[in-house]
């Protein structure tokens, strides 16, 4: 199923207050942390609130300074994990503007997120006007290095102080952004995945489907396991009878037949991956067929014994795109069909990537300006 499904697209407006940071950061100290941002560790001046209420709806909505959350123990956030979050990335193109990639999805697959956790539906126009408030106010946190960008994490958290289980009749969304370095400093380099096989990421009929911490919480365990055996991400099959690859802990994986044939798991306890989708759109521009199934680790080790498959990645928000150079598990390895990343795999890559940072044209209008060249916030 793809992400670009079409939804209706909603008029619902709120204005955004603004209360200007009394405590921004200095343009010495905030260009030496752009300098070197590493990837959610420095954040900027202000950030982005909307609250709901079951009477009242959607309503106060503003841009004010970064800052902790007041809760009260009680809230059902904290009792029973009822929240969802997004992620997705503002990029500076070489004349200064700062755009987004493809925000309406983003909106669109936290809506679905929401739905599925019994919260209410932020309208798409207030979601992608949250994200355009906040990099107005922020925009001096835009870096414009290569491969940088500023990471954005829409969340929505229950509220409510009551301890019955049953949805919560308070919320609040928030918008937080962080400047991200590049991902890889050299290059893409091959990865290698740990097969869990003892844990499960999301069953059928779960959560899988939704970005929801829950889900993250699930794959922390066998993330440890993986590193204590030398790789860098897990690999989860599906829990009812653990034959089919799903995902990895925080990306989708994509394997390449010999045929040119992009192959990707599908089931209804994956998340559909907005960058996946993109990839996958690119590939069918090309005239490449692209399969979206279940897709078996026999049918993977096979593929590469006998060269039916002739590359693997995996793909997501933070890297785009991530070469796999083996999957371990218990007593096995299936190598990487190739030496190094493969070719089709980083065509893809440098394609995408091309296009979030204007470098090259967006036949599908994925790209939303957030600011003009001229715009500062200073």
């Amino acid at each position: 199923m793809s992400d670009s499904t079409t939804e209706t697209t909603d008029t619902f407006a709120l204005d955004f207050s603004t209360t200007p940071s009394p405590e921004r950061r200095a343009a010495a100290e905030r260009e030496e942390i752009l300098a070197d941002p590493g990837f959610g560790k420095h954040f900027t001046d202000h950030m982005a609130s909307v609250e709901w209420t079951i009477d009242d709806g959607w309503h106060n909505a503003s841009i004010h300074p970064y800052g902790p959350l007041s809760l009260d123990p009680s809230a059902s956030v904290l009792h029973y994990a009822q929240e969802i979050f997004e992620g997705m990335k503002a990029y500076r193109h070489a004349d200064g503007s700062i755009w987004s990639f493809r925000p309406d999805a983003n909106a669109r697959r936290f809506a679905r997120s929401a739905r599925r956790l019994a919260l209410p539906e932020l309208p798409e126009s207030v979601f992608v006007e949250s994200i355009r408030q906040l990099v107005a106010a922020d925009q001096d946190w835009v870096p414009s290095a290569p491969e940088t960008s500023l990471y954005l994490r829409p969340f929505m958290i229950a509220t409510e102080a009551f301890l019955g289980v049953r949805a919560a009749h308070a919320v609040q969304y928030h918008c937080i952004a962080s400047p991200a370095g590049a991902y890889f400093t050299s290059g893409p380099k091959p990865v290698s995945i740990w097969l869990s096989t003892q844990y499960a990421r999301a069953a059928r009929g779960g959560t899988g489907a939704a970005k929801t911490g829950g889900n993250y919480a699930a794959s922390l365990l066998p993330q440890q396991e993986a590193y204590e055996h030398g790789c860098q991400q897990v690999m989860f099959l599906d829990s009812e009878k653990g034959e089919y690859l799903e995902e990895l802990g925080g990306m989708n994986v994509v394997l390449v037949r010999s045929d040119g044939t992009l192959v990707t798991p599908d089931s209804d306890s994956i998340l559909e991956g907005i960058t996946r989708d993109s990839i996958l759109q690119l590939a069918l521009d090309r005239g490449l067929r692209v399969e979206r199934r279940a897709v078996s680790l026999t049918e993977w080790r096979d593929g590469v014994a006998d060269g039916t498959i002739t590359e693997a990645f995996a793909c997501g928000t933070a890297a785009v795109v991530t070469p796999i150079a083996e999957l371990r598990g218990d007593g096995f390895t299936i190598g990487s069909p190739t030496t190094g990343a493969g070719e089709l795999t980083m065509s893809l890559r440098e394609e995408l990537t091309d296009i979030q940072y204007g470098r090259r044209a967006d036949p599908h209008g994925w790209m939303v300006r957030l600011t003009d060249p001229t715009s500062s916030a200073e």
